[in-house]
């Protein structure tokens, strides 16, 4: 139960970050970590190939994000990742161009997020992207005692 309120906190509080210098934003969300049956007390890092321990953040290259090895305080603890990217693009706007100079996509996280120009009085929209997570469908309905 305490993964589902730690998810929830952190998908309301910091899942769309505004970065002052381009106002495009940065995601961040938690999933169950990938674990190799070898390694149990570490998260897999599928992008380097890696076992990582908890609290170890690594980036995502070669995708434009980083990943941190959290450990939950469930009874018993599990293995979550939190993933850090730039989230969805914007949606379609003719008024609005990928900056090709200003965007470095080799960079290191946040810096790799794409930055766009805009003509004047245009704004940049992105999807809705819901910050609740579904409940599973296996998921107790009652509260344990």
């Amino acid at each position: 139960m305490k993964v589902f309120v730690v998810f929830a906190v952190v998908l309301a509080l910091a899942f769309a970050e505004d970065k002052a210098d381009d106002k495009s934003k940065t995601y961040k969300r938690l999933i169950p970590a990938d674990v190799l049956r070898d390694f149990p007390g570490m998260c897999f890092a599928s992008t380097k190939c890696a076992t990582v321990e908890p609290g170890k953040t690594w980036e995502l290259t070669p995708f434009c994000g980083r990943s941190t090895c959290v450990l939950s305080e469930d009874k018993p603890p599990r293995l979550l990742e939190l993933v850090e990217d730039c989230g969805p693009l914007p949606l379609a706007n003719p008024k609005c161009k990928l900056d090709e100079e200003k965007t470095n996509k080799t960079a290191a996280f946040p810096t790799c997020c794409p930055i766009f120009k805009c003509e004047e009085g245009a704004v940049l929209e992105y999807p809705e992207i819901p910050t609740v997570a579904p409940v599973p469908e296996d998921a107790p309905t009652t509260p344990k005692a």
